[in-house]
């Protein structure tokens, strides 16, 4: 008579963070858009000298935005806090046409840093409202994409903020009905929020090609990878990033145990690593890599020195800067002050 091999016993808290270990992804970080933006900012302040007006934050991202201030770049709020004769860049995210008359009206210069998947989508936007659709526009209240996009065609866009609100949607006719999307969304979420209305109307219309960027998809890609692995996932974003915001939310839904949004390296607590053997690293679409570089110097200073990296995608894609940063804008904006 054979014996039956004793059971595997299973592994201790303890064991498995004995054997610790970094699964960093790739794709991660800067993606194409957020690099010409940021450039943009830093070209206009070499060019045209400080200060350079940015009106919003040219993206979300706490220490891109420092570094610009210290640069010369002026964030404000809204376009009437410019002076007049100025220059004044808009953000990757994109204005509403009323932003575009508001900067003329107060006689400014303009460089617009739209990222272009965004522009496609406004573009996208007004084709449908010429064509007399309802346009039903997936993202959440409230973001700068969302308002931007809106403010193509706000008489024909209603804005659905995920499946729960499905329920709540009217529309003139369910036989022209299209549906766009914010591009940093959820891929999961917003199938799941297009299903909903595909099962109030059957018609509905998708848009001739993905609205969600492709490095909104490639970096939840590689984190859905490292969930699978991962005992704790720290995403590098900050808070008002709703792309960064995101992967969390996919780390957590592929098999994290642990998932959290830090800034800085510094905002890690210690109490995180409890008990954890593999640790995720990933960075939002606006994220400069010296601050993933911080977290993995953290990480090698407990333990955390073994590093892998998780490739999900290989990305070469680059958009050529704004067009307006080949003019004298200065002297433009000071002409139209004379005019």
């Amino acid at each position: 008579m054979t014996s039956s091999p004793s059971p595997t016993p299973a592994t201790t808290p303890g064991e498995a963070a004995s054997r610790r270990r970094v699964l960093l992804a790739a794709p991660r970080g800067y993606c194409a858009g957020v690099d010409r933006a940021v450039i943009a900012v830093e070209k206009a302040i070499e060019q045209y000298g400080a200060p350079v007006y940015v009106r919003h934050e040219i993206v979300h991202n706490k220490y891109v935005v420092k570094t610009l201030e210290k640069k010369g770049a002026i964030f404000v709020e809204e376009t009437e806090e410019v002076p007049e004769g100025n220059i004044v860049i808009f953000s990757a995210h994109g204005v509403a046409p009323v932003v575009h008359d508001e900067a003329k009206r107060g006689k400014l210069a303009t460089i617009d840093a739209t990222c272009p998947l965004v522009t496609k989508v406004h573009k996208e936007a007004v084709r449908y409202a010429n064509e007399d659709y309802d346009i039903l526009l997936i993202g959440h209240e409230g973001h700068e994409e969302v308002i931007g996009t809106s403010g193509e065609a706000p008489e024909h866009i209603t804005l659905v903020d995920g499946p729960k609100d499905v329920e709540n949607v009217e529309v003139r006719d369910p036989d022209k009905v299209v549906w766009l999307s914010q591009t940093t969304l959820s891929v999961d979420e917003t199938m799941e929020t297009v299903d909903a209305l595909k099962g109030r109307y059957p018609n509905l219309l998708s848009p001739p090609s993905d609205d969600i960027c492709y490095a909104t998809q490639n970096r939840q890609i590689a984190v859905k990878q490292m969930g699978a692995e991962a005992d704790l996932v720290i995403v590098v974003g900050s808070k008002n990033s709703s792309n960064s915001v995101r992967l969390v939310e996919v780390a957590l839904g592929a098999g994290a145990r642990d998932a959290h949004l830090v800034d800085y390296a510094e905002e890690i607590d210690e109490a995180w690593l409890e008990g954890v053997g593999t640790v995720g690293v990933t960075s939002g679409a606006s994220v400069p890599d010296i601050l993933v570089h911080g977290v993995l110097d953290w990480l090698a200073a407990r333990g955390y020195e073994d590093v892998e990296t998780l490739t999900a995608a290989e990305e070469s894609i680059h958009f050529s800067l704004p067009k307006e940063l080949r003019r004298d804008l200065r002297a433009e904006a000071k002409a139209a002050t004379e005019d």
